[in-house]
């Protein structure tokens, strides 16, 4: 099964360059996040006729999230998540695809920081340990997929030193994300890429991406009992290189 992950920064806008990565990857189940754009304007039909099924949260002009699965329809098992009744941003949904649990998530940026955008993050990202425990309990098989907006080490940002104080970079935020691997998740990517950047985004400004100044931020959180049959991992640069494309590359993994 290849499993991968790609934020869109805009569903309808970066369409035309979904439908090309889809046809030319052909990735069994994608996590997709930012595609705002409010649940009726998600392109069902378009994702159909590419030999997708698919369960989508949209929210206008913000966030959204989707899950495709290619000749199969996801089976939604959770559509937000838990810990805030209130939080109405469309951060998280969750299926069931080919026996695998996936939880497609998009982790808030948490800029400008310190303040309320800051805070919001690490409460997120505290509801989502609480979950993770939950799911780990269940000795399934779960992938908890998408853009956490952390860069867990030195190694997943160009230059370190000019990002220390940003909420993506913050000691409070990468503790956050440790803590995840301590409950016993494996970060996929960096188990099998151990010494590589392996950067996923990059900004559109200064040259970015032909300087290849880019950070790691989309990951892949796996289970002990979907960790066990990693096989390989990858970034499809490529993509990032289109014309009118998204700030970040789709990412994948391939699991036994």
């Amino acid at each position: 099964m290849k499993l991968a992950t790609y934020n869109l920064n805009g569903i309808n806008g970066r369409l035309e360059v979904l439908l090309q990565w889809l046809a030319e990857a052909a990735p069994d189940v994608v996590c997709l996040q930012e595609l705002k754009a409010p649940d009726e304007k998600f392109p069902r039909l378009a994702i159909e006729k590419a030999g997708y099924g698919a369960i989508w949260r949209g929210q206008k002009s913000w966030n959204g999230v989707a899950i495709l699965a290619r000749d199969a329809d996801p089976i939604e098992t959770r559509r937000s998540l838990p810990g805030d009744a209130d939080d109405e941003q469309g951060r998280y949904i969750e299926a069931a695809v080919n026996g695998v649990i996936v939880g497609c998530l998009y982790l808030p940026n948490g800029n400008p920081q310190p303040g309320p955008k800051f805070d919001y993050k690490l409460r997120w990202f505290k509801r989502l340990q609480k979950y993770g425990q939950e799911l780990l309990r269940l000795g399934v098989p779960v992938a908890l997929i998408g853009d956490f907006n952390v860069m867990p080490t030195d190694l997943d940002v160009y230059k370190p030193e000019r990002w220390r104080d940003d909420a993506l970079f913050r000691p409070e935020v990468r503790r956050a994300y440790a803590a995840m691997l301590k409950q016993g998740w494996t970060d996929a990517v960096r188990t099998l890429h151990p010494n590589e950047p392996m950067y996923t985004f990059w900004k559109y400004w200064r040259n970015s991406f032909e300087r290849d100044a880019g950070l790691r931020i989309d990951q892949f959180l796996l289970s002990p009992t979907l960790a066990t049959n990693l096989k390989s991992a990858g970034v499809d640069r490529w993509v990032r290189a289109l014309p009118q494309t998204s700030d970040h590359a789709p990412v994948w993994i391939e699991v036994d």
